[in-house]
Formats: structure tokens, C-alpha cells, sequence
């Protein structure tokens, strides 16, 4: 009997062997149960700022929508659930985001490998196991593959478990950024990581930056600095008024990029980078003068 956990790799492999039939991009990134979150959020709060002027969304509207969002994707009961607010709007926006940063929720692609018989009977899921694996109520261990009922950790332990996450989802938004350039969240997740001083308002200004030119956010940083670097101060001030104030930070974080691009090119398969190789990023940004 397949495992869980063997059913939702075999699941990514199906996607990455067939991607043709998935995506127009063999660079397309995979969001799990954190990306779709903040996906929905960030499309909430933009369809807020249309109807309201602000660009904000409470976390219980956010965790409202979630819910709603899943089991109408799955196509699994309401129960007693009322349709959010400017669902409908959310949901748009929602699946516009993740096209435009050439991505696609494991929902979509689960549904897609069954549409299309690409899973064998025994590598099928259920839609309420998958509900229930997106929605942390289904613990897998990474040691067997078995699927576990959650078990208490103590404050020191869950506090170590939430530094590793972090280090690990930091750790892997760069890599997936250098494999997906118009992966506006893992953008988002690692641009002041180390503090570079590129807080809130240095993303807000590169994001509006970005819609007007029509372009991701990485790629609209990276067309500044290089204007910057061969087309003179002067005169990408002028074009990119907002973000002359950021020139230095985002200077240092696109050669950032820059060099860990030549780092994992170096290593002759990619896919076995582990997070050993954070000691090499904290090196980079040493000699860079990271702060």
C-alpha cells in the first residue's frame, strides 16, 4: 500500500515529468498549503484596496475565505459554511496571482493528473485526505511516510520547530526564485531576509513598480539596477522615481541573487542543494556586507 506521503511525491513527479500538459513553463513553481495562504491573501487585500481604497485584509476574513476557498476547490460540502463576501472577486483574483507568478496550487494540479489518468488507482487521494493534509490537520513524518495524529511539543521544542521552518521556507524561496523569476512570493519572502533594509514600503513601491510596467517584481528590481549600473543614476531616477530612495538595498540584494545563481551553478545537480548550504548564503552576504 502506497503511503501518503509517497501519493503526494509521486503527485509533484507526475506534475515535473508532464509539465507540458500543466504549463506553458517547465519553471512553473508548485505552491503547497503556505504559498495558496498567502496567495489568497495578497489577493484579497488587492481586491479590498479596489473596493475600499486599502490595500489590508483581516486574518479571519483571510482564514474564512481559506476554508471556503478548499472546499469549493475540491468540490467537497459547505456544511454550514456562507459564501464570503466578494468571494467570487477573491477567487479571480486569486488564480490571476498565481498565473501571473507562473505558478499552480497542488489542488489544481492533483485535480489536472486525475483528469487526465496520469495517477494509477492506488495513487489517487481522497479529496477530504487532501483537505485535510492543505489544512495541517494531517501530520506526515518525514521518517516512515506514515501519516500520524499530531502529538503536543513543549515551547522550547515548537520554538526550534518554527526557526527550522523558517530557515528552511527562506532557504528554499531563493532557490525557487532563481528557478522562477516571476515568483512574486517567494520575492516577498526573502527580500529584506537578511535585513537589508527593503521593509514594507520598498515592496509596495516595487509592486506598484511592477504592475505598471506590466512585469514581475523580481524582474522589475533587476531592470532598475541594471539601468542604474549602465544607463547612469540620473537617469533611472527620473524613470523609477519611488525606488531611488531603495538603490543601494536593491543593489545588493539583485548581486545577492546574482551570486547565488553562480554558487548553484557550480553544484552538478541542483536538486541536491540542502540546507547545509545556508552556511554559503550567510558567507555571500558577509563579503557583500550584508546587514
Amino acid at each position: 500500500m502506497i503511503s501518503f506521503q509517497q501519493k503526494i511525491l509521486n503527485l509533484i513527479k507526475c506534475f515535473r515529468r508532464q509539465w507540458p500538459l500543466f504549463s506553458n513553463s517547465e519553471r512553473t513553481t508548485v505552491c503547497g498549503a503556505d504559498r495558496m495562504l498567502t496567495a489568497l491573501q495578497l489577493s484579497m487585500a488587492e481586491v479590498n484596496k479596489q473596493h475600499h481604497g486599502d490595500f489590508a485584509v483581516s486574518p479571519s476574513d483571510v482564514m474564512e475565505t481559506w476554508k471556503y476557498l478548499l472546499h469549493d476547490k475540491l468540490g467537497l460540502s459547505y456544511e454550514n459554511m456562507e459564501e464570503p463576501e466578494n468571494y467570487a472577486a477573491f477567487k479571480e483574483a486569486y488564480h490571476t496571482f498565481l498565473a501571473s507568478s507562473n505558478m499552480l496550487d497542488i489542488i489544481d494540479i492533483y485535480q489536472k493528473c486525475c483528469a487526465l489518468e496520469l495517477l494509477s488507482e492506488d495513487e489517487r487521494i481522497a479529496p477530504i485526505q487532501l483537505l485535510e493534509f492543505i489544512s495541517g490537520a494531517m501530520n506526515v513524518s518525514e521518517s516512515n511516510g506514515s501519516v500520524l495524529p499530531s502529538t503536543p511539543v513543549n515551547r522550547q521544542d515548537q520554538s526550534s520547530v518554527k526557526v527550522m521552518l523558517f530557515a528552511k521556507n527562506c532557504f528554499y524561496s531563493y532557490l525557487s526564485l532563481l528557478v522562477n523569476s516571476k515568483d512574486d512570493l517567494a520575492l516577498a519572502r526573502i527580500l529584506n531576509v537578511p535585513d537589508r533594509g527593503l521593509g514594507r514600503e520598498a515592496f509596495t513601491k516595487l509592486k506598484h513598480a511592477s504592475r505598471e510596467r506590466k512585469m514581475s517584481i523580481f524582474l522589475m528590481a533587476t531592470s532598475f539596477i541594471r539601468t542604474v549600473e549602465h544607463g547612469g543614476k540620473g537617469c533611472a531616477a527620473s524613470l523609477f522615481d519611488p525606488l531611488r530612495v531603495h538603490i543601494k538595498e536593491l543593489s545588493n540584494f539583485i548581486n545577492f541573487i546574482d551570486k547565488l545563481g553562480e554558487i548553484v551553478g557550480e553544484i552538478p545537480d541542483p536538486s541536491c542543494v540542502t540546507l547545509e548550504d545556508i552556511a554559503e548564503l550567510s558567507s555571500i552576504s558577509s563579503s557583500m556586507n550584508i546587514p
